[in-house]
């Protein structure tokens, strides 16, 4: 690798250092280089990674860009002298024969295989000529060049007089030039993007989930941010480009100063905030005083930032705090030019004495130190002995803290505030931000939250305790053995309705909110639904030229044939022919006399009539301007061109118009087919390759089966925990399944209790092939009734009466549960162990909470579903339901009327590309359950009486989701209590079905349910009413006759139409003058609303 040194740079690094020495005598900074004949810098081995950069290191990289291990530097008066190695020689020839204000010459050793050379005794006897050299001499080197050196120097009689010279090496490079502040600014952009947009956001969920983690597991998540060194893992994206002026940076040049420190309560040795400090292996605690600091170099500088996490904190913890953030303000103004590093130490000390006086004892010794390549500068600390003066473009480390401070209970706990600070001429400014602002740092998870702080960090949200029929169990006492209401009717009235109150208040909240949302998220997008662009125009090519033709339409190039077009018709002649090529999906018509090809594409349909003794056979092509059914016109290369839109033949013989009207039918149904299968494999992925553990045996599940099932006969495998995710073994080997950790968007446990199963059950972000079908979930399960005991009983039996057998099978069925319970929640929490080692982040085990459940039709049939932290889940049995609700952008509760024993719910998905999710015939009795549910999940909800056609609905939200939340956005459903909407029919059961036709890509959803069942029913584009292959699937459907969902809509049609006219007869008996109301119109047996305004 060639390397190019910056000889511009070292000219004038070179004469800084030189007219520094030349001023030794007249500048504080410089007085120990005053009466010094000669520099001599000292470089041995590199240092180790977990050593920090020397100041050597950093004063070679600081003069030629680059570090030269096992090399001596000798400044002289009147020359530089280089002794190294023979290939360093070839890269610093470069700056011996630039034009330097100071000459360089180079001594290369020689190489091992070559005779010696004179380079070590020339450049020792040049150190010797001189009485008093300056050295680093607190730094320790090592390595053959330094063994040699230090051999040779000892045997020599001369004494030269050593002297240090770190503080004025420290103030060569104090102050930054243009282009090292630059890189500053990049590494403080760095280390702000990361605790402002990772590590807040991470450390508030897991104290929101009290998520068990160690400081040190927490602190490794953290660094991983960055990706490996060896480009396995990139950058997380996902953080980064959060940041300010981050996207050109080198990632390479990236890395961390050490790893972040988290440190709370738990640490066995308390806090630390010394800057040597490290994270501990204890447990991080969920409560009290949380410190983080880090620190990110970016090409060789350095930056630092710290911040103090308070959860639940006394009003002394923010009080104290508190006057922190206000002394760094304080001190900004004081750490100007000229100011020394006393100066600013006095001024903070003074400060806290006269805030609070008590707060001076546990003031910091040193409240920060000069940052450069060098992390921690000695020579720059701020403290009240050192009398270094500041200039402008240095850059301190501002660390502010207070230690050994004691809550009520005893406890001791620090504060800490840091932050990396430029030098200017009238302030400092920080390079680093976030996190100061009280709503940022302070969490609140009691009942009750401060008032002081506006909108403190996001409280916990706890789940709502079990209620019956949407209210809370009324408050009990205990009067002898009897439990007594503690509240009369007229109290608990009160009191349901103080709860209806503050959830409509709520929804209200959550409405305007997501109108807010819609209004900013669109205004960015406008002209881009969802990232989609609209169909791409494709060109179809059947062959490259006239000789690809197949040889059967040969005669076609000399015979005559008259053209029909859409009303004339022409004679057949004899040989005219028309040709199916399936190969090159192409349909041959004679036309003039030439072979004219069409792919199979460019044709819509095809119709078959017989007229008297002829039969017409007619082809209808796609063209501009054309209905086609539900699906989007096709797009055109040039619409106003000329189009030929359907061609007629007639022909005698029937026998052979059939025979092509049943070759183009099934070659348009095999092309349609293929596409549509096409379409729903795009979201499969390929995933990587699993790394298996090495050098012990990896954890294992035994005796479980898999869902969906392999190929064979079913038996049991195991679950095998390897590096970066999960294997299925079958019970041969035979067959495998491979989940890495990257793909696993949820992982779900199930308890068996009240349930014949135990599941470990993993919801992934893109589909897999699991055999031939495509699997958004794989689950994992072992059946929780044990069939191998005996029930006629044994010898004990003539032995005991009663129910003793009753109630030892009772017990042995709580232990086996038990033990299957705590085997599969075991494995399942060593699988988040391993994801959050191998990915950087963590993951919860959910676990539905079967107290919130409630019924409802999500598919077909009637399924209990459960909540859990975040999903709303049906795993017992396949089609499983798995929605994330985070997703979701709205609920629309439907149905909601009085007498009516149930009602639906659609999901509406931030994606509005995804088909809305319809959960029929919920009981009505759990109606106030599934609001408080959704309420406390921050959904916000309406109420209507009617089911609406979301098909036509989302279509017109597609079109331009900016003006629809222009218009009002989701106000026409009406609120969470339904009373903006109008009651303009009612309906007894559930009349809404999903269109996915009416939206692009209805397989795009996979929350909606499990696809590894393999429903595949396919659809052609473009289809016509009047023809017979047009409708994919729709013909063999009405060959085969009604599916069941159109046998009921047409019973509850008759029904509905039987029940009216009863009405009107009675109505006509009575003689009733009162007005009829108006009936909506329907189609399909459903209402149409508009999307915008009320219903």
């Amino acid at each position: 690798m060639h390397v190019e040194l910056n000889t511009k740079l070292f000219s004038e690094r070179v004469k800084l250092v030189y007219d520094a020495w030349a001023s030794a005598g007249h500048k504080e900074e410089y007085e120990s280089l005053a009466g010094i004949d000669a520099l001599l810098l000292v470089a041995g081995d590199p240092a180790g990674e977990d050593e920090p950069v020397r100041k050597t290191t950093a004063f070679q990289t600081w003069l030629l860009g680059y570090e030269f291990p096992s090399t001596l530097i000798l400044f002289t008066k009147q020359k530089i002298y280089f002794l190294c190695s023979a290939s360093k020689a070839k890269v610093l020839i470069q700056i011996e024969q630039s034009n330097q204000h100071i000459p360089v010459q180079i001594f290369a050793q020689a190489k091992p295989k070559d005779p010696p050379s004179d380079a070590f005794p020339a450049f020792v006897a040049l150190y010797k000529s001189h009485e008093k050299v300056g050295m680093i001499t607190k730094e320790k080197h090592s390595g053959k060049v330094v063994d040699e050196w230090n051999k040779l120097i000892k045997d020599e009689d001369v004494k030269v007089e050593v002297v240090d010279m770190s503080y004025a090496v420290s103030a060569f490079m104090a102050v930054k030039d243009e282009e090292e502040l630059k890189w500053m600014r990049t590494a403080a952009n760095l280390s702000s993007t990361l605790l402002t947009h990772h590590v807040a956001a991470k450390l508030e969920q897991i104290l929101d989930k009290e998520t068990k983690i160690t400081h040190q597991s927490f602190a490794d998540q953290i660094e991983s941010r960055i990706g490996s060194g060896d480009g396995e893992r990139a950058p997380d994206a996902r953080v980064w480009s959060k940041g300010r002026a981050l996207g050109d940076v080198d990632w390479s040049s990236v890395e961390f100063v050490y790893t972040p420190v988290i440190q709370s309560r738990s640490s066995r040795d308390g806090y630390d905030l010394r800057a040597s400090a490290e994270a501990s292996s204890d447990h991080l605690s969920h409560k009290g005083i949380v410190l983080v600091s880090l620190g990110m170099r970016y090409k060789s500088y350095c930056s630092n930032v710290g911040r103090t996490f308070m959860v639940d904190p006394t009003k002394e913890q923010e009080a104290n705090y508190d006057i922190l953030l206000a002394l760094q303000a304080e001190l900004l103004t004081v750490m100007r030019d000229g100011a020394t590093a006393r100066d600013v130490y006095t001024h903070a000390l003074s400060y806290i004495k006269e805030k609070k006086p008590e707060l001076e004892r546990y003031f910091l010794k040193s409240i920060g130190f000069g940052m450069g390549m060098e992390f921690r500068d000695t020579a720059y600390l701020l403290s009240p002995k050192n009398s270094r003066p500041l200039r402008i473009g240095m850059v301190f480390c501002l660390s502010l803290g207070l230690q050994g401070l004691e809550e009520k209970d005893g406890k001791k706990y620090a504060l800490s505030l840091i932050d990396t600070v430029k030098i200017t001429p009238d302030k400092g400014v920080c390079l680093t931000e976030g996190i100061k602002s009280p709503k940022e740092f302070l969490f609140f998870f009691d009942d009750e939250p401060k008032a002081k702080k506006s909108s403190p960090a996001k409280p916990k949200k706890a789940l709502p305790a079990a209620t019956k029929n949407g209210k809370p169990s009324p408050a009990q006492k205990v009067v002898g053995n009897k439990v007594l209401r503690g509240k009369t009717r007229g109290a608990a009235s009160e009191d349901a309705l103080e709860v209806q109150a503050k959830l409509a208040q709520h929804q209200k909240a959550l409405h305007q909110q997501r109108h807010q949302d819609g209004l900013a998220r669109w205004a960015e997008e406008e002209g881009d639904v969802n990232g989609k662009e609209g169909k791409a125009w494709k060109k179809f090519q059947s062959y490259k030229g006239d000789g690809a033709l197949p040889h059967e339409v040969e005669d076609l190039r000399v015979r005559s044939y008259h053209l029909c077009l859409v009303g004339r018709r022409a004679d057949n002649h004899s040989h005219a022919k028309i040709h199916v090529d399936r190969k090159n999906l192409t349909v041959i018509l004679p036309i003039h006399g030439f072979a004219a090809a069409f792919h199979i594409n460019s044709i819509k349909n095809a119709s078959k009539s017989d007229e008297g003794e002829f039969t017409f056979l007619r082809i209808n092509f796609q063209t501009p301007g054309q209905l086609a059914g539900k699906k989007e016109d096709t797009p055109f290369e040039n619409p106003d061109a000329t189009f030929i839109r359907s061609v007629t033949y007639r022909s005698p013989d029937g026998n052979r118009f059939d025979y092509i009207f049943k070759q183009i039918t099934e070659l348009k149904k095999e092309v349609n087919k293929r596409e549509q299968q096409k379409k729903a494999m795009a979201d499969v992925i390929e995933q990587d390759s699993l790394i298996e553990v090495k050098g012990r045996r990896p954890v294992k599940l035994p005796e479980v089966f898999v869902r969906p099932a392999l190929d064979g006969k079913r038996l049991p495998g195991e679950v095998e925990l390897h590096q970066n995710g999960l294997r299925y073994v079958s019970p041969l080997g035979s067959q495998r399944i491979d989940i890495l950790f990257s793909n696993i968007k949820h992982f779900f446990f199930q308890p068996c209790d009240h349930e014949l199963l135990v599941i470990l059950h993993v919801h992934l972000k893109a589909p897999i092939m699991i055999g031939k079908k495509k699997a958004h979930d794989v689950q994992f399960y072992r059946e929780a009734s044990d069939v191998q005991f005996d029930e006629t009983g044994n010898r004990k039996r003539k032995y005991r009466y009663g129910d003793e057998d009753e109630i030892e099978l009772e017990q042995s069925e709580r232990k086996r549960r038990h033990a299957l319970n705590k085997e599969f929640n075991a494995f399942a929490e060593r699988c988040m162990d391993s994801y959050s080692s191998s990915m950087g982040e963590t993951m919860e085990v959910e676990v539905p909470f079967r107290e919130l459940s409630f019924e409802g039709v999500p598919h077909r049939t009637n399924v209990r579903l459960q909540p859990t932290t975040e999903c709303l889940v049906h795993l017992s049995d396949p089609p499983f339901l798995v929605v994330t609700l985070s997703e979701i952008e709205i609920v629309s509760l439907e149905r909601v009327q009085f007498g009516l024993r149930q009602f639906d719910m659609v999901m509406i998905f931030k994606d509005f590309r995804k088909t809305p999710l319809s959960i029929n015939s919920i009981p009505s009795g759990q109606l106030d359950d599934v609001k408080h549910w959704l309420d406390s999940s921050d959904i916000p909800m309406s109420e209507g009486p009617v089911n609406l056609n979301w098909g036509p609905i989302m279509k017109t939200i597609n079109d331009d989701p900016y003006d629809f939340f222009l218009q009002g956005g989701w106000s026409f459903l009406g609120g969470a209590d339904g009373s903006d909407a109008e009651v303009s029919s009612s309906s007894s059961e559930s009349d809404f079905v999903a269109e996915p036709d009416a939206l692009d890509d209805p397989s795009s959803s996979n929350d909606d349910g499990s696809d590894f069942d393999g429903d595949d029913a396919s659809e052609d584009e473009g289809s016509d009413s009047d023809e017979d292959f047009g409708g994919g699937d729709d013909s063999e459907d009405r060959a085969l006759g009604d599916d069941w969902d159109e046998l009921e809509r047409k019973a509850a049609k008759s029904d509905k139409k039987r029940e009216t006219n009863g009405k009107s007869a009675a109505d006509s008996d009575s003689g009733s003058d009162r007005p009829k109301k108006k009936q909506p119109s329907k189609t399909n047996g459903k209402s149409v609303p508009k999307a915008k305004g009320k219903r």
